[in-house]
């Protein structure tokens, strides 16, 4: 079978921007989540309201951000407010349709981990941490789950958890205080997961061409539950792909300037 014209990491951003439609208000994180927005933006959601934790309210980059503190988001923006406003006003105030994150380790329950790897005291790796994520998990009418699927992420307990998706599930995050409905797909490298309707566990409902579901599950490191009709995922389309290597591009370019490297160089 010959190799497919695309990576694993395109055909993830691609299956991620395809879950959102036009005129969804979108609460982004950097990286995928930000690449999966954007190529939206470009494609089938053009009227998608983006909005980046730093207050940038329907920004419209023409280059993928470094940080939720880059320029480029805020030029873009149709307005900019206060942090504390895009949380209470705008993500507790019930206004963000969907919240896209990424995380370091997830549980079959959808719960996330970004804050450390091992013990929390003396933790092997210490992380960014989950900055604005747990109150998106939270409140956001649902989530989507960016990140790409190995025993090390997808691991039978977290070392942290730092968000919560459906918490123990059957209904536990039901009968919390959180308002929002909680992950509604958890999309990696191999395949798209759902919460099953009983357990809120999470199945595997989609897979990607030349991906076998016994793959799948082995890089889970859990017993992964697999859906009674598993589908394929259609591969990206030529439009996608050429827009989202563009996008790529011209932030590789952007981020690149010998005027950047220089003052970088001069850094002590």
């Amino acid at each position: 079978m010959a190799a497919p014209a695309y990576t694993p990491d395109e055909m993830m951003t691609v299956a991620a921007a395809r879950m959102l439609w036009d005129g969804c208000v979108c609460f982004v994180g950097i990286g995928v989540p930000s690449a999966a927005a954007n190529l939206a933006r470009f494609t089938h959601a053009p009227n998608v309201v983006l909005i980046y934790e730093s207050g940038t309210i329907g920004t419209r980059p023409s280059v993928l951000p470094l940080s939720i503190g880059d320029g480029e988001l805020a030029e873009s923006a149709t307005a900019v407010v206060p942090l504390p406003e895009v949380f209470s006003y705008w993500l507790q105030g019930g206004r963000i349709d969907a919240g896209f994150l990424g995380a370091a380790q997830i549980d079959r329950f959808g719960n996330l981990n970004s804050t450390v790897i091992g013990d929390y005291a003396r933790p092997k790796t210490r992380l960014p941490g989950a900055g604005g994520a747990p109150e998106i998990a939270a409140h956001a009418r649902e989530t989507f789950v960016v990140l790409k699927q190995s025993v090390r992420t997808f691991v039978p307990r977290l070392d942290f958890c730092s968000s919560a998706g459906f918490m123990e599930g059957a209904g536990a995050r039901g009968r919390s205080p959180a308002t929002g409905a909680g992950p509604r797909a958890v999309i990696t490298d191999l395949g798209i997961l759902r919460p099953a309707a009983d357990s809120e566990e999470l199945t595997l409902c989609e897979r990607y061409e030349g991906v076998a579901v016994q793959d799948v599950v082995a890089a889970t490191g859990w017993p992964l539950k697999v859906a009674a009709q598993v589908e394929t995922v259609a591969p990206p389309t030529p439009e996608e792909l050429k827009l989202l290597r563009d996008l790529h591009a011209r932030t590789r370019a952007a981020h690149n300037r010998p005027a950047i490297l220089r003052a970088l160089k001069r850094l002590p």
